[in-house]
Formats: C-alpha cells, sequence, structure tokens
C-alpha cells in the first residue's frame, strides 16, 4: 500500500520517468493517473453544468443536448488536431530529441489557431440555423442562440486547451495537463450557478450563463497552460527561437491532424444524427438523452484518460525502437479498461432511474433517460476495448486506420440502423441507443483485427 501511494504522489507531481524502460505497469500507472484525473474532472464539469441548466427548464438541457451535438465537432476536430503533435513529440521523445519535439510544438499551436477562425465565424453567423436544423423548436431557437453563439465564437480557447494538453501529452507530461484542466474545469463549476441563476450584481442568464462559465474558465486554463510552455517548466520548451512557419512539419502534422480530425468527425457527425433523430420524440425525450449521455462520459471519460496514456506508451516506444514493449502496452491498457467499464456497468443497470431522477423528475424524462442508460450500460466494456485500440493507432501516427473504421462503424451502420430502430419500426430512444451499441461491436472488432495484423507498427511520422 505504502508504494503504491508513492507512485501516486509521484505521478500526481509529475515526476519525472523514462517511458521507454523498466515497469509497463508503472509507465500506465505513472501516464494514467494524472489522466484518469484530467478526464474525470472534465467529464464532472459536464455532469454539473447539466445539473444546474436542468434547473432551468427542459428547452435549456434541449438547448445544450443540441448544441452540443454540433460544437462536439469542434471537440472531435481540436481532439483530431492533437493526435499528430502527440505521435509526432511522443517519436521525438522516444529518440531523446527535446529540440524537434518543441518545434513540432510551435507548429501545431499556428494550425490550431488557423482552424479555429475558420470554424468560429460560421458558428456565429449561422447560430440560429443551427439549433433549427437540429430540430429545436422556435421557442428554444429564442432562448437558447446566444449560448450556442458564444461557444462557437470562443472555439479558440476549446481548441488550444485540447491541443496543449496533447503537447503535455506527447511529452509524458501528464500531470500538467491535468493541472490545466482541473483549473479550467474548477472555475466552469464554479462560476456556473453565478452565471445561470445569477448573484450578486450578475444578472441571471440562464442558459447562456453556462456558456459564459465555461469559456472564462477555459481561458484561464489555456493562460496556465502557455506559462507552463514558455516558463521552461515542461519538457516542450516554448520560449526558444524557432517560431517562423516550418511547412515541411506543417505539411507532416497535416498530414496525421486530417485523418485524426476526420476520425473524430465521423464518430461526432453521428452523434449529431443520431440527437436529430431523438429531436423527433420531444423535448423530454432529447432532454432524457442527453442526461445519459452525460452520465456515460462521466465515466467513459476516465478510461478515455488512460486510453491517452495508451497513446503516449505506444508514439515514445516506437520512438525508442521497443515495438514489442508497445504491444504489450496496449494489451495491459485494454484489460485494465474492460474491468473498469464491466463494474460501472453493473452500476448502471442497478441504479439508472435513481441516477436520472438526481437530475430531473420529469416523468418523460426519466422514462427516457433510464431506458438510454440501461442499453448503453451492456455494451459499455465494449467502449474500453476500442478506445484503446484506436489511441494505438493514433499514438503511433496511423490516424487513417482508425478513421477507415470510423466509417463503417458510425456511417454504415449506426446512423442508418439508429433510423430504422428509432423511426422507422418506432422504437424511439431505445432503438437509437441499440444501434450505437451494435455499432460500438463492430468498431471494437475491426480494432481488434487490425491490432493483431501489426501494420500499424510500421507508420512513418
Amino acid at each position: 500500500m505504502q508504494k503504491l501511494l508513492q507512485l501516486f504522489r509521484a505521478a500526481i507531481r509529475g515526476d519525472e520517468y523514462d517511458y521507454t524502460s523498466g515497469s509497463i505497469k508503472k509507465a500506465i500507472v505513472m501516464l494514467s493517473i494524472p489522466m484518469v484525473l484530467e478526464m474525470a474532472m472534465e467529464s464532472l464539469f459536464a455532469l454539473v453544468d447539466a445539473y444546474f441548466v436542468a434547473k432551468v427548464s427542459p428547452d435549456a438541457v434541449a438547448t445544450v443536448g443540441l448544441t452540443e451535438a454540433v460544437i462536439t465537432l469542434v471537440y472531435a476536430i481540436a481532439i483530431g488536431i492533437s493526435t499528430a503533435p502527440v505521435a509526432m513529440i511522443a517519436r521525438y521523445i522516444g529518440q531523446k530529441d527535446q529540440a524537434n519535439a518543441s518545434r513540432v510544438a510551435k507548429q501545431a499551436i499556428y494550425m490550431a489557431i488557423g482552424v479555429s477562425f475558420i470554424l468560429g465565424i460560421p458558428g456565429v453567423i449561422y447560430a440560429e440555423d443551427i439549433l433549427r436544423m437540429m430540430g429545436g423548436s422556435e421557442a428554444l431557437i429564442a432562448s437558447g442562440k446566444n449560448y450556442t453563439k458564444l461557444l462557437f465564437g470562443s472555439n479558440a480557447v476549446i481548441m488550444l486547451l485540447f491541443l496543449l494538453n496533447g503537447i503535455f501529452r506527447g511529452a509524458g507530461d501528464a500531470a500538467y495537463a491535468m493541472r490545466a484542466l482541473w483549473l479550467a474545469n474548477g472555475i466552469n463549476i464554479i462560476l456556473d450557478p453565478i452565471f445561470i441563476h445569477g448573484f450578486g450584481p450578475i444578472p441571471a442568464m440562464g442558459v447562456t450563463g453556462a456558456a459564459v462559465a465555461t469559456t472564462i474558465g477555459r481561458g484561464i486554463g489555456v493562460a496556465f497552460q502557455l506559462y507552463i510552455l514558455f516558463g521552461g517548466r515542461g519538457t516542450i520548451q516554448l520560449r526558444t527561437g524557432g517560431w517562423q512557419l516550418d511547412w515541411g512539419i506543417l505539411k507532416r502534422l497535416g498530414r496525421i491532424a486530417s485523418s485524426g480530425a476526420m476520425q473524430y468527425i465521423i464518430a461526432s457527425a453521428s452523434w449529431v444524427f443520431l440527437m436529430r433523430i431523438v429531436s423527433k420524440f420531444g423535448s423530454e425525450a432529447v432532454a432524457g438523452y442527453t442526461i445519459a449521455i452525460r452520465l456515460i462520459i462521466f465515466t467513459l471519460l476516465p478510461a478515455w484518460g488512460l486510453s491517452n496514456a495508451t497513446a503516449t506508451l505506444v508514439g515514445q516506444n516506437l520512438g525508442a525502437k521497443e515495438p514489442d514493449r508497445a504491444i504489450r502496452s496496449v494489451k495491459l491498457a485494454a484489460m485494465m479498461a474492460g474491468v473498469f467499464l464491466g463494474l460501472i456497468s453493473i452500476v448502471y443497470l442497478l441504479f439508472a432511474p435513481h441516477l436520472i431522477l438526481f437530475f430531473d423528475d420529469t416523468p418523460a424524462v426519466l422514462e427516457a433517460g433510464t431506458t438510454a442508460l440501461k442499453i448503453f450500460a451492456l455494451g459499455y466494456t465494449l467502449y474500453g476495448f476500442g478506445m484503446i485500440f484506436s489511441q494505438a493507432f493514433n499514438g503511433a501516427g496511423d490516424t487513417r486506420t482508425p478513421m477507415i473504421i470510423n466509417i463503417i462503424s458510425f456511417w454504415i451502420v449506426e446512423i442508418p440502423l439508429g433510423y430504422y430502430l428509432g423511426l422507422y419500426l418506432g422504437h424511439g430512444v431505445a432503438g437509437v441507443t441499440w444501434a450505437i451499441i451494435i455499432a460500438e461491436m463492430v468498431l471494437t472488432a475491426l480494432a481488434f483485427i487490425l491490432f493483431r495484423r501489426g501494420g500499424w507498427l510500421k507508420t512513418e511520422v
């Protein structure tokens, strides 16, 4: 027990560790603890945000659900872009080439800023049309348009928060990534009730207040990240020269990031289409489905943290010419994720109504949320396996393989099946949720088969 506590403290402090030698289990723990805590805070914020917004009205929850179904595309691009610096920086760190790793980080920042402008402008201009496209009522659009405009207009902080944390993770500085998200989302949690319900001189802004709190919190998180990177405290150094555009590095980043972004856009776009289907069943169904999704994210993101640790280990060990060690890291991480999510699925199956009731006691919301949560739980372990194998490909710089897997699983299987089961056969929210489970089964099977073939081990970045 004493050794475990010491290891936990070392991981939280961010003690230096060579992830290309020694115990693989210790390497996974050292990386995954801060990454799990990082993602746990992100998912906790999502739950807290849903809790306070639910106190406004079902339309407010539906606004968040419909907007996030689209803004998730921004998250997808941000996460997808971050796969490129993670893969390239991890390879250079594995080769003990810190100078080139820092050079990649600088070019990645340029790329993220440019993309954020391209996404932000149309998002602000067409906010009302986005909500209308997603099936929102005119009343919902009137009350929620400012929420949507603010989130799209401030997407640069979302983009940079994900990208800079990707830089930290690729370098093995997972503790800094954890602290950045804890700071950003801790501030979000404090500011949420203040801006949503009002406090002192601050007026109640309703659902718009949730976007204000999010923007302020994430902006402060980005400021902290830049302070670390420019302050010379981490592995990656930005205060040195070399800020001129390097088209060679940008081209390499773009090659990995383009399929990386498409990989996540494909997955996120499927959620947009599914949310559009769910919106046909009314605001209460959207609200219940959204709450169930938030609960799933709450426990899924820690497993996502474990998969991020896998990507770092794969990249650094391939850089160090240790492919066998990379393979063993993936297998061990998959086993850990499967056990964790298997235990959580039991909790959801047993206590789904009580968990939904905590957020909303509207009968129709409770019914839809409980149904979705129980079905999600049946395939929960599969999510973990699929995430680990996909991140193994990403860590190697092979973002094309998971992109193709996602096309098959989400666009060929999930979307048509969601429409068929949910609308055509009339199974409603249950039908849509079953489509997600079946698509995840396909994804996990394909990812495992391609992982076993080993082509990802030969990827050049």
